[in-house]
């Protein structure tokens, strides 16, 4: 297909000498509207048939998953940046190289669907509705926060998202109770519950799935298996990798988790196997993560530079999915540019709001505690102190 190209030059000439500037750009015409790809085979458990072998792109959404990983990106390396400079304080565990997960996950379902995670969650807070500027001023406590200010980087909540979650292992019967609200409602929504391959073996797991089978709650478990709970190997970890097949009479989907259009395809398979009252399913999506498991660990006393680089340079998701809209002309690297440049400057403007809102006041610090109630005292930290809670 011929490309066009706009030649643009301006010329000053209020000093006596003249300044150019030449921009090129290309028609939407000229690009390719959709476009149909091979994806990565799933494995299957207790299933006679699994997602497509193929996933269709269009350019809006290739664009749109684009923009949204590279966000979470570039908000992840920030967040890096402020906690060595000790304005992030506390427990932070960045996302960084799992945006596919993330991203394929909101493509399989819909924002009135419901989502329950861990505490590496300031990816799944952009993509349930969240702003940068919401999140990073929660990682530095401030009342802009989209937890005002109290909540930090394992505490947010948006709309149909539950957190954030700190104790390992505990939001999955949480997202059991949510999906169970689900069914009794009859509003044809589902949870999706998420933890690592670190909480896997954590008993409560076991018990949810169990009680979700047995009432078949339309839940979709996922277990985010980036390859190490904490500084320890899934194979040192686990007597079985298979986590897709951990639920037994489950049924489940190993998925390639560095693929947003797996994870996507995948998840809608889920989602119709929810919908359609068979009862939860269970996905493994394979994925690595690029820093350690918190700001705490540097991340390579357990692993080598060189394996984290291996990744970086052959499964990178966003590399992934740039490379299939370029070479499928669904996009030029002029226009991937341009959203990379108003990605940093979003993430700029965000870490600047979030180093200068003032901090919550003392007299907020119990309020809250219930969504929807008149105003109550509350006892502090001595009998003779008392704060107002007020919803």
């Amino acid at each position: 297909m011929e490309c066009l190209f706009t030649l643009v030059v301006v010329c000053g000439s209020t000093s006596g000498s003249a300044a150019s500037m030449v921009a090129s750009s290309r028609s939407y015409a000229d690009f390719t509207p959709e476009a149909t790809f091979d994806i990565k085979k799933v494995d299957l458990h207790r299933l006679e048939e699994g997602p497509p072998l193929t996933a269709t792109l269009t350019r809006e959404e290739g664009l749109k998953y684009y923009r949204t990983m590279q966000t979470i990106r570039r908000m992840e390396l920030k967040a890096d940046q402020l906690y060595k400079q000790k304005i992030i304080r506390g427990f932070c565990h960045l996302y960084d190289g799992q945006e596919a997960c993330a991203v394929g996950i909101e493509g399989g379902i819909t924002l009135s669907d419901h989502l329950i995670t861990a505490y590496r969650a300031h990816g799944y807070t952009l993509t349930r509705g969240g702003t940068v500027r919401e999140i990073m001023a929660e990682l530095t406590g401030r009342r802009g926060g989209i937890a005002k200010g109290k909540g930090g980087s394992m505490h947010m909540y948006t709309k149909n998202f539950y957190g954030g979650n700190g104790i390992v292992g505990a939001q999955v019967p949480l997202g059991a109770g949510v999906a169970l609200a689900c069914k009794y409602l009859g509003n044809d929504q589902l949870c999706v519950s998420l933890y690592g391959d670190g909480a896997a073996n954590q008993g409560q797991i076991f018990e949810t799935y169990n009680m979700s089978s047995l009432w078949k709650l339309p839940i979709i478990f996922i277990c985010e298996n980036n390859q190490y709970g904490m500084g320890t190997s899934v194979e040192r970890s686990s007597a079985s990798t298979e986590y897709y097949k951990r639920g037994d009479y489950i049924p489940g989907l190993r998925v390639d988790g560095m693929d947003v259009l797996c994870v996507r395809e995948a998840t809608k398979f889920a989602a119709d196997h929810c919908r359609s009252g068979k009862g939860p399913i269970l996905m493994e999506l394979q994925t690595y993560r690029y820093h350690g498991h918190s700001m705490s660990d540097p991340g390579v006393s357990y692993r080598t530079r060189e394996e984290i680089q291996e990744v970086r340079s052959k499964s990178d998701p966003i590399s992934m999915l740039k490379d299939r809209m370029l070479s499928n002309n669904m996009a030029s690297i002029e226009e991937l540019k341009e959203i990379d440049i108003a990605v940093r400057k979003e993430i700029e403007d965000a870490a600047q709001f979030a180093t200068t809102d003032p901090e919550p006041p003392l007299d907020d610090l119990c309020s809250h505690i219930f969504a929807n109630d008149q105003p109550f005292e509350v006892r502090g930290a001595t009998p003779w102190t008392k704060l107002t809670s007020t919803s």
